[in-house]
């Protein structure tokens, strides 16, 4: 499955990322603070989407209400299984 979204209330402007039987096989994501977004790129690869989601959903980037690890938890969400 690939999931192409578009983060709300942040800096990074498009994310891409290929999920395959419930695990990030992928993610690339446009915009931002590039290194730090190389890194949480990298870290979720190989990750269940269940613990990425658990992991960096409700992280807030300053004032912000949200971040770019928050909206990856967002785009990530239409990976996972109707509850």
């Amino acid at each position: 499955m690939k999931i192409e979204y578009r983060p709300k209330g942040v800096c990074s402007q498009h994310m891409t990322v290929e999920v395959e039987d419930g695990v990030i096989r992928s993610c690339q994501i446009q915009g931002g603070c590039n290194g730090n977004l190389q890194g949480i790129s990298r870290l979720v690869e190989g990750m269940t989407v269940e613990e990425a989601v658990r992991r960096m959903e409700g992280i807030r980037c300053g004032f912000k209400s949200t971040s770019c690890p928050d909206q990856l938890a967002h785009a990530l969400r239409e990976a996972l299984p109707e509850a």
